[in-house]
Protein backbone atom coordinates (compact mmCIF):
# COMPACT_ATOMS: atom_id res chain seq x y z
CA UNK A 1 0.00 0.00 0.00
CA UNK A 2 1.37 3.45 -0.97
CA UNK A 3 1.37 6.34 1.45
CA UNK A 4 -1.61 8.02 -0.19
CA UNK A 5 -3.57 4.78 -0.01
CA UNK A 6 -2.78 4.63 3.70
CA UNK A 7 -4.12 8.15 4.19
CA UNK A 8 -7.27 7.37 2.22
CA UNK A 9 -7.81 4.27 4.31
CA UNK A 10 -7.52 6.32 7.48
CA UNK A 11 -9.94 8.93 6.16
CA UNK A 12 -12.48 6.16 5.55
CA UNK A 13 -11.92 4.88 9.09
CA UNK A 14 -12.46 8.37 10.54
CA UNK A 15 -15.75 8.64 8.69
CA UNK A 16 -16.88 5.18 9.79
CA UNK A 17 -16.01 5.91 13.42
CA UNK A 18 -17.70 9.32 13.36
CA UNK A 19 -14.53 10.82 14.78
CA UNK A 20 -15.08 14.41 13.64
CA UNK A 21 -18.54 14.61 15.18
CA UNK A 22 -17.28 12.95 18.36
CA UNK A 23 -14.48 15.50 18.65
CA UNK A 24 -16.86 18.45 18.34
CA UNK A 25 -19.13 16.84 20.97
CA UNK A 26 -16.09 16.59 23.28
CA UNK A 27 -16.94 12.89 23.50
CA UNK A 28 -14.23 11.25 25.68
CA UNK A 29 -14.72 7.94 23.84
CA UNK A 30 -12.92 9.47 20.83
CA UNK A 31 -9.62 8.95 22.66
CA UNK A 32 -8.08 6.53 25.10
CA UNK A 33 -8.43 7.48 28.76
CA UNK A 34 -6.20 10.25 30.15
CA UNK A 35 -3.38 9.48 32.54
CA UNK A 36 -4.02 9.65 36.27
CA UNK A 37 -4.73 13.26 37.12
CA UNK A 38 -5.13 14.29 33.48
CA UNK A 39 -8.07 16.57 32.66
CA UNK A 40 -10.97 14.75 30.98
CA UNK A 41 -11.78 15.70 27.39
CA UNK A 42 -14.77 17.85 28.29
CA UNK A 43 -12.48 20.00 30.46
CA UNK A 44 -9.66 20.26 27.91
CA UNK A 45 -11.36 21.03 24.60
CA UNK A 46 -12.34 24.66 25.06
CA UNK A 47 -9.84 25.48 22.30
CA UNK A 48 -12.52 24.40 19.82
CA UNK A 49 -14.44 27.58 20.72
CA UNK A 50 -11.51 30.01 20.73
CA UNK A 51 -11.98 31.34 17.16
CA UNK A 52 -15.53 32.37 18.08
CA UNK A 53 -14.25 34.09 21.24
CA UNK A 54 -11.64 36.25 19.51
CA UNK A 55 -14.15 38.93 18.51
CA UNK A 56 -14.98 39.54 22.18
CA UNK A 57 -11.29 40.17 22.97
CA UNK A 58 -10.38 42.55 20.16
CA UNK A 59 -11.54 45.82 21.76
CA UNK A 60 -10.22 44.88 25.21
CA UNK A 61 -6.73 43.96 24.03
CA UNK A 62 -6.27 46.71 21.47
CA UNK A 63 -7.40 49.30 24.04
CA UNK A 64 -4.87 47.97 26.52
CA UNK A 65 -2.16 48.10 23.86
CA UNK A 66 -2.98 51.78 23.30
CA UNK A 67 -2.88 52.38 27.06
CA UNK A 68 0.62 50.99 27.57
CA UNK A 69 1.93 52.81 24.51
CA UNK A 70 0.59 56.05 25.95
CA UNK A 71 2.29 55.17 29.25
CA UNK A 72 5.64 55.26 27.42
CA UNK A 73 6.49 51.56 27.36
CA UNK A 74 8.69 50.55 24.44
CA UNK A 75 9.53 46.91 25.20
CA UNK A 76 7.61 43.82 26.33
CA UNK A 77 9.43 40.95 28.03
CA UNK A 78 7.30 37.82 28.13
CA UNK A 79 8.22 35.50 31.00
CA UNK A 80 6.73 32.10 30.20
CA UNK A 81 7.40 28.55 29.08
CA UNK A 82 5.99 26.16 26.51
CA UNK A 83 2.43 26.90 25.44
CA UNK A 84 2.52 30.30 27.13
CA UNK A 85 5.53 31.50 25.14
CA UNK A 86 5.91 29.64 21.85
CA UNK A 87 2.80 31.01 20.14
CA UNK A 88 3.76 34.62 20.97
CA UNK A 89 7.32 33.90 19.88
CA UNK A 90 6.06 32.79 16.45
CA UNK A 91 3.73 35.79 16.13
CA UNK A 92 6.58 38.11 17.07
CA UNK A 93 8.98 36.66 14.54
CA UNK A 94 6.46 36.47 11.69
CA UNK A 95 4.87 39.91 12.14
CA UNK A 96 7.61 41.89 13.87
CA UNK A 97 6.70 45.11 15.66
CA UNK A 98 4.39 47.65 14.05
CA UNK A 99 5.56 51.29 14.27
CA UNK A 100 4.89 52.75 17.71
CA UNK A 101 4.16 49.40 19.38
CA UNK A 102 6.23 47.41 21.87
CA UNK A 103 9.22 45.28 20.90
CA UNK A 104 8.71 41.68 22.08
CA UNK A 105 11.40 39.69 23.91
CA UNK A 106 10.40 36.15 24.86
CA UNK A 107 12.45 34.92 27.81
CA UNK A 108 11.84 31.22 28.33
CA UNK A 109 15.20 30.25 29.78
CA UNK A 110 16.99 29.97 33.11
CA UNK A 111 20.31 29.99 31.26
CA UNK A 112 22.19 32.82 33.01
CA UNK A 113 23.79 34.08 29.81
CA UNK A 114 20.42 34.20 28.07
CA UNK A 115 18.88 36.28 30.86
CA UNK A 116 21.77 38.72 30.69
CA UNK A 117 21.39 39.01 26.91
CA UNK A 118 17.71 39.98 27.19
CA UNK A 119 18.42 42.52 29.93
CA UNK A 120 21.12 44.09 27.77
CA UNK A 121 18.63 44.60 24.91
CA UNK A 122 16.04 46.56 26.90
CA UNK A 123 15.64 49.80 28.83
CA UNK A 124 14.30 48.62 32.18
CA UNK A 125 12.69 52.02 32.81
CA UNK A 126 10.45 51.58 29.74
CA UNK A 127 9.83 47.83 29.81
CA UNK A 128 6.57 46.03 30.59
CA UNK A 129 6.82 42.45 31.87
CA UNK A 130 4.16 39.87 31.01
CA UNK A 131 4.17 36.83 33.30
CA UNK A 132 2.42 34.12 31.34
CA UNK A 133 1.59 30.83 33.07
CA UNK A 134 -1.58 28.77 32.93
CA UNK A 135 -0.94 26.96 36.21
CA UNK A 136 0.55 30.03 37.85
CA UNK A 137 3.20 27.91 39.56
CA UNK A 138 5.71 27.36 36.76
CA UNK A 139 9.23 27.67 38.20
CA UNK A 140 10.92 29.65 35.45
CA UNK A 141 8.58 32.68 35.09
CA UNK A 142 8.23 33.00 38.87
CA UNK A 143 12.01 32.94 39.31
CA UNK A 144 12.42 35.48 36.51
CA UNK A 145 9.73 37.71 37.98
CA UNK A 146 11.65 37.87 41.27
CA UNK A 147 14.85 38.70 39.43
CA UNK A 148 13.47 41.53 37.33
CA UNK A 149 11.41 42.97 40.17
CA UNK A 150 14.64 43.20 42.17
CA UNK A 151 16.42 44.81 39.22
CA UNK A 152 13.66 47.45 38.94
CA UNK A 153 14.08 48.24 42.63
CA UNK A 154 17.85 48.55 42.19
CA UNK A 155 17.54 51.16 39.44
CA UNK A 156 15.08 53.22 41.47
CA UNK A 157 11.76 52.45 39.77
CA UNK A 158 8.94 53.48 42.08
CA UNK A 159 6.35 50.77 42.71
CA UNK A 160 7.89 48.14 40.40
CA UNK A 161 4.81 45.92 40.71
CA UNK A 162 3.01 48.24 38.30
CA UNK A 163 5.44 47.20 35.57
CA UNK A 164 4.06 43.64 35.55
CA UNK A 165 0.98 42.20 33.90
CA UNK A 166 -0.21 38.61 34.16
CA UNK A 167 -1.99 36.04 32.00
CA UNK A 168 -3.08 33.03 34.04
CA UNK A 169 -6.06 30.89 34.98
CA UNK A 170 -8.35 32.51 37.54
CA UNK A 171 -7.63 31.42 41.10
CA UNK A 172 -4.06 30.32 40.41
CA UNK A 173 -1.16 31.15 42.73
CA UNK A 174 0.03 33.76 40.22
CA UNK A 175 -3.46 35.29 40.03
CA UNK A 176 -3.56 35.65 43.81
CA UNK A 177 -0.04 37.04 44.01
CA UNK A 178 -0.66 39.59 41.26
CA UNK A 179 -3.81 40.91 42.89
CA UNK A 180 -2.23 41.08 46.32
CA UNK A 181 0.78 43.00 45.03
CA UNK A 182 -1.14 45.34 42.80
CA UNK A 183 0.27 44.33 39.42
CA UNK A 184 -0.80 46.59 36.54
CA UNK A 185 -3.33 44.14 35.09
CA UNK A 186 -4.39 40.52 35.42
CA UNK A 187 -5.85 38.80 32.34
CA UNK A 188 -7.87 35.65 32.94
CA UNK A 189 -7.25 32.71 30.60
CA UNK A 190 -9.70 29.87 29.84
CA UNK A 191 -9.47 27.00 32.31
CA UNK A 192 -10.68 24.48 29.71
CA UNK A 193 -7.80 25.15 27.30
CA UNK A 194 -4.39 23.52 27.74
CA UNK A 195 -1.29 25.62 27.25
CA UNK A 196 -0.22 24.22 23.89
CA UNK A 197 -3.75 24.79 22.51
CA UNK A 198 -3.98 28.35 23.85
CA UNK A 199 -2.42 30.58 21.20
CA UNK A 200 -5.84 31.91 20.09
CA UNK A 201 -6.66 32.92 23.67
CA UNK A 202 -5.25 35.84 25.67
CA UNK A 203 -1.99 33.87 25.99
CA UNK A 204 -1.27 34.55 22.34
CA UNK A 205 -3.51 37.49 21.49
CA UNK A 206 -2.41 39.79 24.34
CA UNK A 207 1.26 39.92 23.28
CA UNK A 208 0.12 40.03 19.65
CA UNK A 209 -1.92 43.16 20.33
CA UNK A 210 0.98 44.76 22.22
CA UNK A 211 3.30 44.42 19.19
CA UNK A 212 0.66 45.77 16.83
CA UNK A 213 -0.80 42.65 15.19
CA UNK A 214 -4.27 43.41 13.80
CA UNK A 215 -6.45 40.95 15.73
CA UNK A 216 -9.40 41.51 13.40
CA UNK A 217 -7.32 40.18 10.52
CA UNK A 218 -6.39 37.07 12.51
CA UNK A 219 -10.04 36.50 13.37
CA UNK A 220 -11.44 35.87 9.89
CA UNK A 221 -9.10 33.05 8.82
CA UNK A 222 -9.35 31.37 12.24
CA UNK A 223 -13.16 31.36 12.17
CA UNK A 224 -13.21 30.10 8.59
CA UNK A 225 -10.82 27.25 9.43
CA UNK A 226 -12.86 26.22 12.47
CA UNK A 227 -15.97 26.10 10.32
CA UNK A 228 -14.22 24.04 7.65
CA UNK A 229 -13.08 21.59 10.32
CA UNK A 230 -16.71 20.81 11.17
CA UNK A 231 -17.22 18.90 7.91
CA UNK A 232 -17.78 15.25 8.82
CA UNK A 233 -19.55 13.62 5.86
CA UNK A 234 -16.35 13.71 3.81
CA UNK A 235 -13.22 14.09 5.99
CA UNK A 236 -11.14 14.67 2.86
CA UNK A 237 -12.76 18.12 2.57
CA UNK A 238 -12.06 18.83 6.24
CA UNK A 239 -8.58 20.43 6.37
CA UNK A 240 -7.93 19.49 10.00
CA UNK A 241 -9.15 15.92 9.63
CA UNK A 242 -7.18 15.46 6.40
CA UNK A 243 -3.94 16.59 8.04
CA UNK A 244 -4.70 14.52 11.13
CA UNK A 245 -5.35 11.39 9.07
CA UNK A 246 -2.06 11.98 7.25
CA UNK A 247 -0.06 12.45 10.44
CA UNK A 248 -1.64 9.57 12.32
CA UNK A 249 -2.06 7.19 9.39
CA UNK A 250 1.55 7.46 8.27
CA UNK A 251 2.85 7.18 11.84
CA UNK A 252 0.95 3.91 12.10
CA UNK A 253 3.11 2.48 9.29
CA UNK A 254 6.39 3.79 10.69
CA UNK A 255 6.55 7.24 9.13
CA UNK A 256 6.48 9.05 12.46
CA UNK A 257 9.20 11.68 11.80
CA UNK A 258 7.04 14.66 10.82
CA UNK A 259 9.47 16.90 8.97
CA UNK A 260 8.32 20.52 8.87
CA UNK A 261 9.48 22.48 5.82
CA UNK A 262 8.53 26.16 5.63
CA UNK A 263 8.90 29.32 3.64
CA UNK A 264 11.72 31.46 5.08
CA UNK A 265 9.40 33.94 6.81
CA UNK A 266 7.53 31.11 8.53
CA UNK A 267 10.56 29.24 9.85
CA UNK A 268 9.67 29.95 13.47
CA UNK A 269 6.34 28.12 13.25
CA UNK A 270 8.28 24.88 13.71
CA UNK A 271 8.86 25.82 17.37
CA UNK A 272 5.12 25.92 17.98
CA UNK A 273 4.30 22.82 15.91
CA UNK A 274 7.05 20.92 17.76
CA UNK A 275 5.39 21.36 21.12
CA UNK A 276 1.90 20.68 19.83
CA UNK A 277 2.91 17.39 18.19
CA UNK A 278 5.42 16.20 20.76
CA UNK A 279 3.58 16.97 23.98
CA UNK A 280 0.18 15.89 22.66
CA UNK A 281 1.20 12.56 21.13
CA UNK A 282 4.47 11.47 22.77
CA UNK A 283 3.25 8.98 25.36
CA UNK A 284 2.59 5.28 25.89
CA UNK A 285 5.65 4.50 23.77
CA UNK A 286 4.05 6.16 20.73
CA UNK A 287 4.19 9.60 19.21
CA UNK A 288 4.80 11.94 16.31
CA UNK A 289 8.39 13.14 16.25
CA UNK A 290 8.54 16.71 14.87
CA UNK A 291 11.67 17.57 12.90
CA UNK A 292 12.05 21.31 12.29
CA UNK A 293 14.74 23.71 11.02
CA UNK A 294 16.57 20.92 9.23
CA UNK A 295 19.04 21.19 6.37
CA UNK A 296 17.82 19.94 2.99
CA UNK A 297 19.23 16.50 2.12
CA UNK A 298 19.20 14.44 -1.04
CA UNK A 299 16.38 11.91 -1.33
CA UNK A 300 18.72 8.99 -0.62
CA UNK A 301 19.83 10.50 2.70
CA UNK A 302 16.36 10.42 4.26
CA UNK A 303 15.20 7.36 6.16
CA UNK A 304 11.98 5.46 5.50
CA UNK A 305 10.42 6.99 8.62
CA UNK A 306 9.87 10.47 7.14
CA UNK A 307 6.61 12.35 6.51
CA UNK A 308 7.02 15.87 5.09
CA UNK A 309 4.69 18.85 5.60
CA UNK A 310 5.43 22.02 3.62
CA UNK A 311 3.93 25.22 5.07
CA UNK A 312 4.27 27.75 2.26
CA UNK A 313 3.70 31.51 2.35
CA UNK A 314 2.72 33.00 -1.01
CA UNK A 315 5.05 35.76 -2.15
CA UNK A 316 7.99 34.62 -0.02
CA UNK A 317 11.37 33.60 -1.45
CA UNK A 318 10.24 30.05 -2.11
CA UNK A 319 12.14 28.99 -5.21
CA UNK A 320 14.71 26.80 -3.49
CA UNK A 321 12.22 25.28 -1.06
CA UNK A 322 9.69 24.64 -3.83
CA UNK A 323 12.34 22.79 -5.84
CA UNK A 324 13.37 20.66 -2.86
CA UNK A 325 9.80 19.71 -2.00
CA UNK A 326 9.05 18.87 -5.64
CA UNK A 327 12.06 16.57 -5.69
CA UNK A 328 10.78 14.78 -2.60
CA UNK A 329 7.32 14.39 -4.06
CA UNK A 330 8.59 13.18 -7.43
CA UNK A 331 10.61 10.52 -5.61
CA UNK A 332 7.42 9.17 -4.04
CA UNK A 333 8.02 10.45 -0.52
CA UNK A 334 4.93 11.62 1.39
CA UNK A 335 4.51 15.39 1.10
CA UNK A 336 1.59 17.51 2.33
CA UNK A 337 1.47 21.08 1.03
CA UNK A 338 -0.24 23.85 3.00
CA UNK A 339 -0.52 27.27 1.37
CA UNK A 340 -0.87 30.57 3.25
CA UNK A 341 -1.90 33.55 1.18
CA UNK A 342 -0.91 36.07 3.86
CA UNK A 343 0.75 36.28 7.28
CA UNK A 344 -2.67 36.60 8.89
CA UNK A 345 -3.58 33.12 7.70
CA UNK A 346 -1.54 32.02 10.72
CA UNK A 347 -4.80 32.30 12.66
CA UNK A 348 -6.20 29.50 10.51
CA UNK A 349 -3.05 27.39 10.71
CA UNK A 350 -3.00 27.45 14.49
CA UNK A 351 -6.49 25.95 14.53
CA UNK A 352 -5.87 23.49 11.67
CA UNK A 353 -2.87 21.97 13.48
CA UNK A 354 -4.65 21.78 16.82
CA UNK A 355 -7.57 19.96 15.23
CA UNK A 356 -5.23 17.71 13.26
CA UNK A 357 -3.32 16.66 16.36
CA UNK A 358 -6.55 15.83 18.18
CA UNK A 359 -7.51 13.65 15.19
CA UNK A 360 -4.09 12.02 14.87
CA UNK A 361 -4.20 11.06 18.54
CA UNK A 362 -7.31 8.98 17.89
CA UNK A 363 -5.41 7.12 15.18
CA UNK A 364 -2.35 6.18 17.26
CA UNK A 365 -4.36 5.63 20.47
CA UNK A 366 -3.00 8.32 22.76
CA UNK A 367 -4.77 10.97 24.82
CA UNK A 368 -3.70 14.37 23.47
CA UNK A 369 -4.59 16.63 26.41
CA UNK A 370 -2.21 15.50 29.14
CA UNK A 371 1.57 15.30 29.60
CA UNK A 372 2.22 12.66 32.27
CA UNK A 373 5.97 12.32 31.76
CA UNK A 374 6.75 16.02 31.99
CA UNK A 375 6.28 15.80 35.75
CA UNK A 376 8.97 13.12 36.07
CA UNK A 377 11.76 15.53 35.25
CA UNK A 378 10.26 18.15 37.55
CA UNK A 379 10.30 15.67 40.44
CA UNK A 380 14.00 14.95 39.94
CA UNK A 381 14.66 18.69 39.65
CA UNK A 382 12.79 19.47 42.87
CA UNK A 383 14.66 16.72 44.68
CA UNK A 384 17.98 18.21 43.60
CA UNK A 385 16.96 21.72 44.59
CA UNK A 386 15.71 20.60 47.99
CA UNK A 387 18.84 18.58 48.76
CA UNK A 388 21.29 19.91 51.33
CA UNK A 389 23.75 21.09 48.68
CA UNK A 390 21.23 22.52 46.23
CA UNK A 391 23.00 25.84 45.83
CA UNK A 392 26.31 24.12 45.14
CA UNK A 393 25.14 21.61 42.56
CA UNK A 394 27.76 21.11 39.84
CA UNK A 395 27.90 19.26 36.57
CA UNK A 396 29.07 15.64 36.67
CA UNK A 397 31.67 14.14 34.41
CA UNK A 398 30.83 14.24 30.72
CA UNK A 399 31.62 12.15 27.66
CA UNK A 400 34.53 13.09 25.45
CA UNK A 401 34.05 13.57 21.71
CA UNK A 402 35.08 10.02 20.81
CA UNK A 403 32.43 8.56 23.10
CA UNK A 404 29.77 10.88 21.67
CA UNK A 405 30.66 9.83 18.13
CA UNK A 406 30.55 6.16 19.11
CA UNK A 407 27.10 6.52 20.67
CA UNK A 408 25.68 8.38 17.68
CA UNK A 409 27.20 5.88 15.23
CA UNK A 410 25.37 3.06 17.02
CA UNK A 411 21.98 4.44 15.97
CA UNK A 412 19.51 2.08 14.32
CA UNK A 413 16.97 2.83 11.57
CA UNK A 414 13.97 4.54 13.11
CA UNK A 415 16.00 6.13 15.92
CA UNK A 416 16.48 9.86 16.19
CA UNK A 417 19.00 12.06 17.98
CA UNK A 418 17.49 14.76 20.19
CA UNK A 419 20.06 17.48 20.85
CA UNK A 420 19.51 19.48 24.03
CA UNK A 421 21.28 22.83 23.97
CA UNK A 422 21.94 24.07 27.49
CA UNK A 423 23.75 27.03 25.96
CA UNK A 424 23.13 30.74 25.44
CA UNK A 425 21.03 31.10 22.29
CA UNK A 426 22.92 32.65 19.38
CA UNK A 427 23.10 32.55 15.60
CA UNK A 428 26.60 31.05 15.84
CA UNK A 429 25.36 28.16 18.00
CA UNK A 430 22.34 27.68 15.72
CA UNK A 431 24.64 27.38 12.71
CA UNK A 432 27.03 25.00 14.43
CA UNK A 433 24.18 22.76 15.61
CA UNK A 434 22.73 22.74 12.09
CA UNK A 435 26.07 21.43 10.78
CA UNK A 436 26.17 18.82 13.55
CA UNK A 437 22.67 17.62 12.72
CA UNK A 438 23.61 17.31 9.05
CA UNK A 439 26.69 15.27 9.93
CA UNK A 440 24.61 12.89 12.07
CA UNK A 441 21.97 12.35 9.38
CA UNK A 442 24.49 11.92 6.58
CA UNK A 443 26.44 9.39 8.63
CA UNK A 444 23.54 7.39 10.06
CA UNK A 445 20.46 8.19 7.94
CA UNK A 446 18.41 9.07 11.03
CA UNK A 447 16.54 12.26 11.86
CA UNK A 448 17.68 14.82 14.41
CA UNK A 449 15.96 17.46 16.52
CA UNK A 450 17.27 20.41 18.48
CA UNK A 451 15.92 22.47 21.35
CA UNK A 452 17.40 24.96 23.76
CA UNK A 453 17.11 24.04 27.42
CA UNK A 454 15.12 24.46 29.52
CA UNK A 455 12.67 25.57 26.80
CA UNK A 456 12.43 22.06 25.35
CA UNK A 457 11.40 20.62 28.72
CA UNK A 458 8.04 22.34 28.22
CA UNK A 459 7.92 21.43 24.52
CA UNK A 460 9.43 18.19 23.28
CA UNK A 461 10.39 16.84 26.71
CA UNK A 462 7.21 14.78 27.01
CA UNK A 463 8.02 13.00 23.74
CA UNK A 464 11.58 12.18 24.80
CA UNK A 465 10.41 10.45 27.95
CA UNK A 466 7.02 9.07 27.00
CA UNK A 467 7.25 8.54 23.24
CA UNK A 468 8.99 5.95 21.05
CA UNK A 469 12.10 4.47 22.66
CA UNK A 470 14.30 5.23 19.66
CA UNK A 471 15.44 8.55 21.10
CA UNK A 472 19.15 9.18 21.67
CA UNK A 473 19.60 12.27 23.81
CA UNK A 474 22.70 14.44 23.38
CA UNK A 475 23.03 17.30 25.90
CA UNK A 476 25.43 20.06 24.88
CA UNK A 477 26.09 21.96 28.09
CA UNK A 478 27.78 25.27 28.73
CA UNK A 479 30.47 25.31 31.37
CA UNK A 480 29.93 27.56 34.35
CA UNK A 481 31.43 30.67 32.78
CA UNK A 482 27.94 32.15 32.39
CA UNK A 483 26.98 32.07 36.08
CA UNK A 484 24.68 34.88 37.12
CA UNK A 485 23.97 35.60 40.78
CA UNK A 486 20.22 35.76 41.33
CA UNK A 487 18.42 37.42 44.21
CA UNK A 488 16.54 35.39 46.74
CA UNK A 489 12.90 36.36 47.08
CA UNK A 490 9.82 35.05 48.81
CA UNK A 491 7.12 34.59 46.18
CA UNK A 492 5.14 31.97 48.07
CA UNK A 493 5.31 28.25 48.69
CA UNK A 494 7.38 27.27 45.65
CA UNK A 495 10.66 26.05 47.17
CA UNK A 496 12.59 26.17 43.90
CA UNK A 497 12.32 29.92 43.40
CA UNK A 498 14.53 30.59 46.42
CA UNK A 499 17.59 29.44 44.48
CA UNK A 500 19.77 31.26 41.98
CA UNK A 501 19.60 30.69 38.25
CA UNK A 502 22.78 28.66 38.05
CA UNK A 503 21.52 26.09 40.56
CA UNK A 504 18.12 25.91 38.88
CA UNK A 505 19.71 25.60 35.43
CA UNK A 506 21.94 22.70 36.51
CA UNK A 507 19.13 20.98 38.43
CA UNK A 508 16.81 21.13 35.41
CA UNK A 509 19.47 19.60 33.17
CA UNK A 510 20.33 16.81 35.59
CA UNK A 511 16.70 16.20 36.45
CA UNK A 512 15.78 15.67 32.81
CA UNK A 513 18.70 13.34 32.12
CA UNK A 514 17.78 11.32 35.21
CA UNK A 515 14.18 11.09 34.01
CA UNK A 516 15.42 9.83 30.64
CA UNK A 517 17.62 7.24 32.35
CA UNK A 518 14.63 6.11 34.41
CA UNK A 519 12.89 5.32 31.12
CA UNK A 520 15.95 3.32 30.00
CA UNK A 521 16.55 5.78 27.17
CA UNK A 522 20.02 6.32 25.75
CA UNK A 523 21.42 9.72 26.59
CA UNK A 524 24.77 11.43 26.92
CA UNK A 525 26.17 14.77 27.92
CA UNK A 526 29.22 16.75 26.95
CA UNK A 527 30.27 19.99 28.64
CA UNK A 528 31.49 22.64 26.23
CA UNK A 529 33.97 25.42 26.76
CA UNK A 530 33.76 28.75 25.01
CA UNK A 531 33.53 29.51 22.19
CA UNK A 532 30.59 27.11 22.13
CA UNK A 533 30.10 27.13 18.37
CA UNK A 534 33.71 26.02 17.88
CA UNK A 535 33.30 23.24 20.44
CA UNK A 536 30.25 21.95 18.56
CA UNK A 537 32.13 22.12 15.28
CA UNK A 538 34.80 19.87 16.79
CA UNK A 539 32.16 17.17 17.39
CA UNK A 540 30.95 17.59 13.82
CA UNK A 541 34.47 17.21 12.45
CA UNK A 542 34.94 13.97 14.37
CA UNK A 543 31.68 12.59 12.99
CA UNK A 544 32.68 13.50 9.45
CA UNK A 545 36.10 11.88 9.89
CA UNK A 546 34.48 8.58 10.77
CA UNK A 547 32.57 8.31 7.49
Amino acid sequence: MGWQDQVNSELDALKNRGTVDALWRRDPSAWVAPSTGGAPAEEATGWLDLPDRIANLVDELTSFADEVRNDGFTDLVLLGMGGSSLGPLVLGRVFGTSPGYLRLHVLDSTMPGQITAVENRIDLHRTLFLISSKSGTTIEPLRLTAFFRKRLEEIGVENPDTRFIVATDPGSFLDTMANERGFKRVFDTPVDVGGRFSVLSRFGLLPAALIGVDLEKLLGPAVAMAQACRASDDPETNPGALLGATLGGLAAIGRDKVTIVTSPRLSSIGLWVEQLLAESTGKNGRGLVPVADETFYSVSEYGDDRNFVYIRLAGDENAGTDAHVSTLGNAGLPVTRIELGHNYDLGAEFFRWEFAVAIAATVISVYPFDQPDVENGKVFTRNLLESHDATGQTLPGALDIAEVVKSVASARPGDYVAIFGYLPESLEVDSAVSELRAAITRRTGIATTFGYGPRYLHSTGQLHKGGPDGVIGLALVAGNEDALAAPRADLGTETEIAYGFESLFVAQLLGDLEALRAKAHRNMMTVLKTPYAKAIQNITASLNEGQ
